[in-house]
C-alpha cells in the first residue's frame, strides 16, 4: 500500500518523537512532571486472551479477508515482540502493553510510536497501538487521512487479554467538591444527561462537536463519535453499562493494580505515596449518586459558572459535554459551563488542582500519580467503561 502522510489529531505532536526501541521506563504520564515504568516481578491479572484464530473487525464481526491461517493473539503478540516490533507512545497509556507483555513473560519493550500510522503503515511497526476510536478508523478506513486497510487488519483488545486500565473520567478537587455540592451535582446531572443523549444520537453529537470546532475531519469525527459510544455503554467484560458515568470499583481497582505495578515516580516519597492508594483515595461515588437520584433538574447551585478542561481538542472522545451544552442542559441546571480545551503547557490535573478550571477529563492512572505528588484530587464520574487501546496488525505480517 502506498505510503501517505497522515493529518492526525495529535500530528502537532509528532515532529518531537522518533522511532526507537525504548525499554520500559521512557515514557511520561500527563499531569506527573516525572514519571516512568519500569520492569515489576508481577504480571497483570489473567484472563483468557483473544479466541485463537480469532480474526474480528473493530465492528466485532469475522473479517472476510483473514484466511484461516492467521496466527492466534498470543503468536502474534510474542512474535512482534521478537522482531522488536511492538509500538506505544509512552505518554501514559503504556502501562496496558507493559502489563501484556508481562502476561507472557515477554521483554518489557516497545518502541516509541510517533502520532501518525506511517511506521505501520511501512512495517516498522508490525503491531502498533491504536485508540479503537482514533487511530484504529485511520488505518481501516478510505476517507480523506486515513490509510484505507478495511478488512486486511486485525487487532489485539487490551479488554479482551485482561490488562485494560480506565481512561476519560471527571474530576475536581476534594475541596472544590465539599465546598460546592450542590454544583458538583448539577454538572454532573446535565453532563450525564448529555452523554446519554450523545450515545444514543452518535451521529448528531459527531455534528455538534464538528461545529463547536473540531480537531478532525467530518468523516472521523463521525467515525469516532460510534466507537466512543461503545466505551462508554459497554464495560471491560462486554456487559452493557445501565448507569453511564457510575464509578465500577473493579474496573478501577484494576487499573490501578496495573499501575502501581509499572509507574515508577522519581521521587521516592511519591513513589511510596503512590503504591499506598486505593480506589477509595482517589474516587467518591457519593455525589455522582446523588445527582442521579435527583427527579428533577433543579439545583441551588453554590458557584453557576464552572469551566472544565478537556484532555484533548475537540473531538468526539468528549461529546458529552458538548452535546450538553448545545443542547441547553448546563442551562436547565443553572450553569453556565465553559469547555476549555487540553494540549496546552499546562495539564488538566494542574489546570483543576491550582483553580484555573473547576473541572478536567483525565485517566485515573494520572490523577493518581498528580495525588501521590501532592494534589488532592478526586473522580467523581468514570466515563469510559473500557480501554479503547488495542494492538493493530496486518494479517499478512502473521500467517502461519
Amino acid at each position: 500500500m502506498k505510503k501517505r502522510t497522515v493529518k492526525m489529531i495529535n500530528a502537532v505532536l509528532a515532529a518531537t518523537m522518533g522511532l526507537t526501541l525504548m525499554a520500559a521506563g521512557c515514557g511520561s504520564s500527563s499531569g506527573s512532571s516525572s514519571t516512568g515504568s519500569t520492569a515489576a516481578d508481577t504480571t497483570a491479572p489473567e484472563t483468557s486472551a483473544a479466541t485463537e484464530g480469532t480474526t474480528s473487525t473493530a465492528s466485532g464481526e469475522e473479517s472476510s479477508g483473514a484466511p484461516g491461517d492467521v496466527m492466534s493473539s498470543e503468536e502474534i503478540i510474542r512474535k512482534a515482540s521478537g522482531e522488536g516490533k511492538i509500538s506505544n507512545w509512552g505518554i501514559g497509556n503504556q502501562y496496558e502493553i507493559l502489563a501484556l507483555l508481562a502476561k507472557y513473560d515477554l521483554p518489557l519493550e516497545y518502541l516509541s510510536e510517533d502520532f501518525t500510522m506511517d511506521a505501520f503503515d511501512d512495517d516498522t511497526s508490525t503491531l502498533a497501538s491504536a485508540m479503537t476510536y482514533n487511530e484504529l478508523g485511520l488505518v481501516k478506513n478510505s476517507y480523506d487521512g486515513a490509510y484505507g486497510y478495511g478488512d486486511t487488519v486485525g487487532y489485539i483488545d487490551m479488554n479482551d487479554e485482561g490488562v485494560a486500565m480506565l481512561e476519560d473520567n471527571i474530576f475536581c478537587t476534594k475541596e472544590f467538591a465539599a465546598q460546592n455540592p450542590e454544583t458538583v451535582k448539577a454538572f454532573l446531572y446535565a453532563s450525564i444527561k448529555g452523554w446519554q443523549y450523545a450515545v444514543e444520537h452518535p451521529d448528531e453529537a459527531a455534528q455538534i462537536v464538528y461545529e463547536a470546532g473540531s480537531s478532525v475531519s467530518q468523516d472521523h469525527q463521525k467515525y469516532m463519535a460510534s466507537e466512543v459510544a461503545k466505551l462508554v455503554e459497554t464495560d471491560m467484560n462486554g456487559n452493557t453499562v445501565t448507569d453511564i458515568g457510575k464509578i465500577d470499583d473493579a474496573a478501577m481497582k484494576q487499573t490501578l493494580d496495573i499501575a502501581q505495578q509499572y509507574v515508577t515516580l522519581d521521587d521516592s516519597s511519591a513513589q511510596e505515596a503512590f503504591a499506598a492508594l486505593t480506589v477509595d483515595d482517589i474516587c467518591d461515588s457519593s455525589l455522582y449518586d446523588a445527582a442521579m437520584a435527583s427527579t428533577d433538574d433543579k439545583f441551588n447551585v453554590e458557584k453557576n459558572e464552572v469551566s472544565i478542561q478537556l484532555k484533548w481538542l475537540p473531538q468526539a472522545q468528549f461529546m458529552g459535554y458538548y452535546v450538553a451544552d448545545a443542547k441547553g442542559y448546563y442551562d436547565e441546571v443553572g450553569l453556565k459551563v465553559n469547555i476549555v480545551s487540553g494540549g496546552g503547557d499546562i495539564s488538566e490535573t494542574t489546570a483543576v488542582n491550582n483553580g484555573t478550571v473547576d473541572f478536567g477529563v483525565t485517566w485515573p492512572t494520572n490523577m493518581a500519580i498528580a495525588n501521590a505528588g501532592g494534589m488532592n484530587l478526586v473522580e467523581v464520574a468514570q466515563i469510559f467503561q473500557r480501554s479503547g487501546m488495542t494492538l493493530v496488525y496486518k494479517y499478512d505480517n502473521f500467517r502461519k
